[in-house]
């Protein structure tokens, strides 16, 4: 997809010389740029579950050994 974007002059010179240090477009910079900030702001979705555990009255060892018991019943 093609779209239009508004950069201050100082920013498009930056670009250039960095698309010439690292022989890679402008527009393959400003892709890797998106690409790394919406990998950062939206994440994977996994760091919602960090510590959700963190309230039970057990570790997870023990559910997972209480819970095979039940299929042993």
């Amino acid at each position: 997809m093609r779209t239009i974007i508004d950069l201050p002059e100082e920013q498009i010179e930056a670009l250039k010389l960095l698309a010439e240090r690292e022989n890679a477009s402008r527009a393959e910079l400003v892709r890797r740029a998106v690409s790394d900030y919406l990998a950062q702001r939206m994440g994977d979705g996994t760091d919602g579950a960090f510590g959700i555990w963190r309230k039970r009255g057990e570790g997870g060892l023990e559910y997972e050994a209480r819970i095979r018991q039940e299929w042993d019943r």
